[in-house]
């Protein structure tokens, strides 16, 4: 007999979505089960079940994989309540319901992940796959060595040391007392290089993310997308099964 997982469980590792998006369309009504409309989170189901959401079939979707640079104002989201733009909105032409992995702040740019795998997504943010991210970001006054050193030694946040981060000074203006801040990190925290930018007195006034492990923006401006190649598929995979 088939063994029998959670609806939410399933769909996430089809690539729907997110679990906990996974939850709110079954809440909402988006999903059929042999038919029937399925909104209780609790159904559990197995292989030989009929799994419909927003009526295409699940496992029907080919799997794809996008490099996004998001743009400022703009949510990490599938949808938003409040009508702003989403992430999705400018991907008009992919008929896939992709979702991004992981997220950047509504006022952060650069690199996001796009993609409808949802085993893969799952990997690439859960905690134990350190995954380096190098973020740019104009901060106001300029860090000393101290605070740099501070930064590579870990800031506590919330009475949680962060890991070690490797940051540099790309730039820095004298007359205007603003700098340019590379800082590397791999974990996820909300609002991570904020915070630690902040905790050693240079808040941030602009943030971009230029690199997810070996992803990077070359040849995008802001708006665009393109298309992971076979070969930086199968690299991902392969990060996330060596952790």
């Amino acid at each position: 007999m088939a063994e029998a997982e959670r609806l939410q469980k399933v769909m996430a590792q089809a690539g729907v979505a997110s679990r906990r998006q996974s939850e709110k369309m079954i809440s909402e009504g988006h999903v059929k089960v042999n038919g029937k409309v399925a909104n209780e989170l609790g159904i559990k189901v197995t292989s030989e079940d009929k799994i419909e959401v927003d009526g295409i079939r699940l496992n029907e979707e080919p799997l794809v994989y996008y490099l996004f640079y998001k743009p400022r104002g703009v949510i990490s989201s599938v949808k938003d309540n409040k009508d702003r733009k989403v992430v999705t909105d400018y991907f008009p032409g992919v008929r896939e319901r992709i979702y991004p992995v992981g997220r950047l702040d509504y006022d952060t740019s650069g690199l996001l992940l796009m993609t409808n795998d949802g085993e893969l997504a799952n990997k690439m943010t859960h905690p134990k796959y350190k995954i380096d991210k190098t973020y740019v970001a104009k901060v106001n006054g300029i860090p000393s060595n101290d605070d740099l050193k501070a930064l590579r030694q870990g800031i506590v946040i919330d009475g949680k040391k962060t890991a070690p981060a490797h940051s540099k000074i790309i730039s820095a203006d004298k007359n205007k007392q603003k700098a340019i801040v590379s800082l590397t990190i791999h974990e996820g925290r909300n609002h991570q290089v904020k915070n630690m930018m902040a905790e050693i007195g240079h808040p941030v006034e602009k943030l971009k993310r230029e690199t997810y492990g070996f992803l990077d923006l070359y040849g995008l401006t802001s708006s665009q997308y393109r298309e992971l190649s076979e070969e930086e598929v199968h690299a991902l995979k392969s990060t996330a099964e060596r952790k």
